[in-house]
């Protein structure tokens, strides 16, 4: 059975080829926890029920992660912590300055792990705008997550079928 945003993309199926082609590109490049965490603190800068919960799943069902702990920010390491910040800075406001990369490098990041936290972000931005802007509720499933996930991964459209 295809995912709501599955069905929304039925309408230009080229588009939705490049995004997976995209995707895949920049998360080629990263580590799985730091582009599930980027993605995640961009979902929730945008107020992407539908990403946050398909991302925050990921996080705690395939990685162990505490969603609920991380988005109290608890459990991050100082690179964690930059990394989510600046892909939310990324979803509200793509003006970053110097500093913000500059924090990043002094936690020992490369110019191009910068690059892919940024490439993460704008390319959240395009699925979880488009996602909203079509309507696109989150595919009821996700109402199976634990009532502590589910509220912490809820930030906008409600899950279809609640």
């Amino acid at each position: 059975m295809p995912t709501n945003y599955e069905v929304a993309f039925e309408r230009r199926p080229g588009v939705y080829a490049a995004w997976q082609q995209l995707a895949g590109a920049v998360k080629a490049n990263m580590d799985q926890r730091r582009y599930e965490l980027a993605t995640l603190a961009a979902a929730q800068k945008l107020k992407s029920s539908y990403c946050s919960l398909a991302h925050g799943k990921i996080l705690q069902a395939d990685l162990g992660e505490d969603v609920p702990a991380i988005l109290r920010g608890e459990t991050l390491s100082e690179v964690d912590v930059a990394v989510m910040d600046l892909a939310a800075q990324v979803a509200e406001d793509a003006t970053v300055t110097d500093a913000a990369r500059e924090r990043l490098r002094g936690l020992g990041l490369s110019d191009e792990e910068i690059m892919d936290v940024v490439l993460t972000a704008a390319i959240r931005c395009f699925f979880s705008k488009t996602l909203d802007g079509l309507g696109v509720l989150p595919d009821a499933v996700y109402g199976e997550l634990a009532p502590e996930l589910r509220a912490v991964l809820v930030v906008g459209r409600p899950i279809a079928g609640a």
